[in-house]
């Protein structure tokens, strides 16, 4: 069976497998869609177009063979942001390491959390008094861990990548599951302009195995409040591709250049409220764009998240998410900054994000790699 055989065989039985999800109700949407914020204010800013572009440490979370791009030795990331007003925590921190003049591996660690909730389940008593003491807070979180490889192929500017991801999501003390999935990732470059990449998230389907806790008094109060008891299960996340073409131009001899990218993602648990829907797959186009000087500032702007709204005579319009960012760069650091949203253009959805790069490499001196 040849190369172009077997990859229709794969497709088939991934297409099956979706469909197959979809109908038995484990595959619900936006499964483990904590994974789908994005991360690296470089890539919020130009909204997470950089399927294609990516090339230094966070590109284990956003297509993993553009790891293939940094230069030898250490490369270091993190980020903090806050979402909702301080509600929600967005943490990140990214490791990637380069083994040869051909491969690299990565590792990348996020958290994204809602902390002191409070628990009201025992706010009343057994002689039906209130009693603001029996109040408790606890956490609800995500968590993911990706273990990245990448590397170059002989055929020039092609490089493969891949991730194996475990899940761990927690409710207090009342919920918690574990998972794991796979990550592909395809990058090639063309040329110093042109570069295209295709990103396969939960290639193989991300599996959480859900185990709840929930005790008789508590069970009473789902019961009295007319909620469904939470039962052991397993939910699946589904394949989510991303495709990207990025082009770059140097604008005369001063070190000044012009880049962007449109990227496409194309869901597979149904259909979303995108500008392509249907059902199974629904598309969702993004674009960035970004303006620079060499290595040492960059302005970056995106519009993604496109989306026909209702309004109350039924009529639609057309919504985006714009997004603006900043980037600086001096020898092995560099530090992003990004003016984003988690949904649309409201004002008060906005959050300021920050993420950082360090490049370490012993024994000289080394200038961040631009994003081309």
């Amino acid at each position: 069976m040849n190369i172009q055989s077997r990859l229709f065989l794969l497709s088939t039985i991934l297409f099956h497998f979706t469909v197959t999800a979809q109908k038995s109700g484990v595959a619900p949407k936006y499964s483990n869609e904590f994974l789908q914020i994005g991360l690296g204010a470089d890539a919020l800013g130009m909204s997470n177009s950089v399927v294609a572009k990516t090339d230094n440490v966070n590109a284990g979370y956003w297509n993993p063979a553009g790891l293939t791009q940094i230069k030898p030795g250490w490369e270091i990331g993190a980020m903090h942001s806050e979402y909702f007003a301080g509600i929600a925590k967005y943490d990140y921190i990214g490791l990637a390491k380069t083994l040869d003049d051909k491969s690299t591996i990565g590792f990348s660690f996020i958290r994204f959390a809602v902390d002191d909730i409070p628990n009201t389940t025992q706010l009343i008593d057994n002689g039906g008094n209130i009693d603001y003491d029996r109040i408790s807070t606890f956490t609800a979180a995500d968590y993911a861990y990706l273990f990245s490889y990448a590397r170059k192929l002989n055929v020039e500017g092609l490089s493969v990548g891949g991730n194996f991801k475990l899940i761990n999501r927690k409710i207090g003390d009342f919920a918690k599951a574990w998972g794991f999935g796979l990550d592909a990732g395809i990058q090639y470059k063309k040329n110093k302009n042109w570069k295209f990449g295709l990103m396969a998230r939960d290639v193989s389907s991300t599996f959480n195995a859900w185990i709840f806790n929930i005790d008789n008094s508590m069970k009473e109060v789902f019961i009295k409040t007319g909620n469904d008891i939470p039962e052991n299960g397993l939910e699946i996340t589904l394949p989510r591709l991303i495709a990207g073409t990025h082009v770059r131009y140097d604008l005369g001899q001063k070190g000044l250049f012009l880049g962007g990218e449109i990227d496409l993602a194309m869901t597979t648990d149904g259909r979303r409220n995108t500008i392509i829907q249907s059902k199974p797959i629904s598309v969702d186009p993004s674009i960035g764009l970004e303006f620079g000087f060499k290595t040492f500032v960059t302005l970056r702007m995106g519009v993604g998240n496109l989306q026909y709204i209702k309004n109350f005579d039924d009529s639609k319009k057309l919504t985006f998410q714009p997004n603006v960012g900043l980037g600086v760069g001096f020898k092995s650091f560099s530090l992003d900054y990004a003016f984003t949203d988690v949904g649309d253009q409201s004002v008060s959805l906005y959050s300021h994000v920050i993420s950082l790069r360090l490049h370490l490499n012993k024994g000289a001196n080394q200038t961040t790699t631009p994003q081309n």
